[in-house]
């Protein structure tokens, strides 16, 4: 049940942009709160307490009530932004205390990490940061100022494969950074 609830999530969040863009001439706000709060309630349901995910749980939720009451399609724009601010959140907060994300994810492969692998690992999660930072920023700035398909282009296809140049980007720096030591 865990993993179909964190599959639907998946699929929701990748295809939300273009479910808001197409769906919005069929269904009410209030429609894709319930369908999106409803998933974020059965995630919360049946994922173990850590803090982190019990506020975003929590987060996701006050979202998909205030969509729910307002019933506002402008709100429905700022799901993406409310998932950038997620993710910052996370690493962020990993590089204050704590392992940082890159390095739990390194330590799965290599669990004796060296010294320059947890500063790199670090120096990884640092940048992740920067690009929650400035991906939230855009899409935030697409939801106030520019027209639906603008939105939908950039949160449903460009912001992807600025993650998928960023993560190609690392792997490539990581191959160097190895190929040295």
């Amino acid at each position: 049940m865990k993993r179909l609830v964190g599959l639907g999530l998946l699929l929701a969040g990748v295809l939300y942009p273009f479910a808001v863009h197409f769906g919005m001439a069929h269904f009410a706000p209030w429609q894709f709160a319930v369908l999106l709060g409803g998933l974020w309630l059965a995630r919360a349901l049946n994922t173990p307490r850590h803090t982190g995910d019990l506020w975003m749980a929590v987060a996701a939720l006050a979202f998909c009530v205030l969509l729910g009451l307002s019933d506002s399609p402008q709100l429905l724009r700022w799901y993406p932004v409310l998932i950038n601010a997620f993710m910052l959140a996370l690493f962020g907060s990993s590089l204050l205390r704590g392992m940082p994300v890159a390095e739990r994810l390194a330590r799965l492969r290599e669990p004796q990490l060296p010294p320059r692998g947890v500063r790199y690992t670090r120096r990884v999660t640092q940048v992740w940061c920067l690009f929650f930072l400035v991906n939230g920023l855009i899409a935030a700035g697409l939801t106030l100022w520019a027209p639906l398909a603008w939105w939908t282009l950039y949160n449903g296809l460009l912001a992807y494969a600025a993650m998928g140049l960023l993560f190609v980007g690392e792997w490539l720096v990581r191959q160097r950074v190895r190929g040295r030591s």
